[in-house]
């Protein structure tokens, strides 16, 4: 059965991601994760975009959070574990970075997170 994904929104919400201190840099992308503890939600998974003004101005740091949203949208359902908040932060290498290598920094980080969805979900 795949996880659904829903969106961070919230500042406080992107801080307690932050807070838990669990995070793998790649470099196409920074995960930050976090178990997330409030009941009701068994099958699904929250992800935030972020990226700071040090990387550009306004089109460029949107087109990279698009860029993330679309990795994100392939790769999390199929492969992260569910109950899981994931902020992914872009860097400036987002912006020209093959999208195939993009799926594989965030596959990679997943993995080094913790937070890897069990093998026969992924086979499904």
């Amino acid at each position: 059965m795949p996880i659904g994904v829903e969106r961070l929104k919230k500042r406080a919400e992107f801080l307690r991601v932050a807070s838990v201190r669990r995070k793998w840099a790649a470099p196409g992308m920074v995960l930050q994760a976090a178990r997330d503890k409030s009941p009701g939600r068994p099958d699904v998974v929250r992800v935030g975009f972020t990226v700071t003004k040090k990387v550009g101005n306004a089109v460029v740091r949107n087109r990279i959070k698009r860029r993330l949203r679309a990795v994100a949208q392939e790769i999390i359902p199929a492969h992260a574990d569910s109950g899981w908040d994931f902020v992914l932060i872009g860097r400036a290498k987002t912006k020209d970075r093959k999208f195939d290598e993009l799926k594989s920094d965030l596959c990679t980080a997943l993995g080094k997170v913790g937070a890897t969805a069990s093998p026969r979900r992924s086979a499904q």
